[in-house]
């Protein structure tokens, strides 16, 4: 599929909304997706949960309650994702909260927390489990059920400007991944005062919008009744390069053959948006 040429904007993303993505690295946006994008990323979960990728992983340990289902690297083979990445206001939203000329198209995360799921997601940014650099990355977290702030993920605000590097970090186990990059997170939830942590109420159709070196983190599900699905759609911009990193890398693309300092333009990383 080729990329809209057309300019990056979005009327419902405020300067005040690029302004609190630039200062603290996360910001809420109410409302900007419909229920027929909804309606299509929960065939598209509902598909991926029946037929599993070959990233696919379930966190929550045998036994225990619940279930913390993740997976990514799906929207080749599953159309709902594919549709929505290409065809959905993603791209133009995080094109103009990164302030970028043109978007790529990332991948795809899922993580769905079933009722009674007390599984953490660790405290971690992103970045360092990529194959980019640069300051235009970000995601977009999607969630498609109400989310309670208590259930939400959360966020370090400012954090992507600290200038430090985190070794990245087991979903599994919360232990660090085997790398030679980076120091280890410091442990927020013991020293919760300390930091200025931002989270919302969440209803379908808002979304999440957060950089990719802002470190965030999310409770269980404890809920007796409630899903938390949430599909994360990650972007690049115009200063993003292709890198190997030493270390663990999360998702691999082995097959990708861009040398390092390339930008991020080839078929696993389609451009979806290019202003004129």
């Amino acid at each position: 599929m080729l990329p809209r040429m057309c300019a990056i904007h979005v009327p419902a993303v405020a300067d005040d909304d690029v302004a609190a993505y630039e200062r603290d690295g996360a910001v809420c946006l109410r409302g900007l997706f419909g229920p027929e994008w909804l309606d299509l990323l929960a065939r598209g979960v509902a598909r991926n949960m029946a037929e599993p990728g070959r990233y696919a992983h379930h966190y929550t340990g045998e036994g225990d309650p619940g279930l913390f289902f993740g997976d990514y690297c799906n929207w080749d083979r599953i159309p709902e994702y594919r549709t929505f990445a290409f065809e959905s206001p993603a791209a133009a939203i995080a094109g103009r909260l990164m302030r970028s000329r043109k978007v790529n198209f990332f991948h795809e995360h899922v993580l769905v927390k079933e009722p009674g799921t007390a599984d953490r997601t660790p405290w971690h940014h992103d970045q360092p489990y990529w194959v980019v650099d640069g300051r235009q990355v970000c995601s977009i977290w999607l969630p498609l059920d109400p989310v309670s702030r208590d259930v939400s993920v959360e966020f370090a605000a400012g954090s992507h400007r600290w200038g430090t590097w985190y070794t990245p970090k087991r979903f599994v186990d919360s232990a660090d991944h085997p790398s030679n990059e980076g120091e280890t997170v410091p442990d927020i939830d013991a020293d919760r005062e300390s930091y200025r942590l931002l989270g919302w109420d969440l209803e379908p159709g808002d979304c999440i919008v957060f950089h990719a070196l802002t470190v965030h983190g999310a409770p269980g599900n404890m809920s007796a009744i409630n899903r938390r699905r949430a599909v994360a759609t990650r972007w690049t911009g115009d200063d993003a390069r292709f890198v190997r990193r030493d270390g663990f890398m999360s998702p691999p693309f082995e097959e990708v053959t861009l040398k390092p300092g390339s930008p991020m333009d080839c078929a696993t990383f389609p451009m979806v948006l290019r202003a004129d």
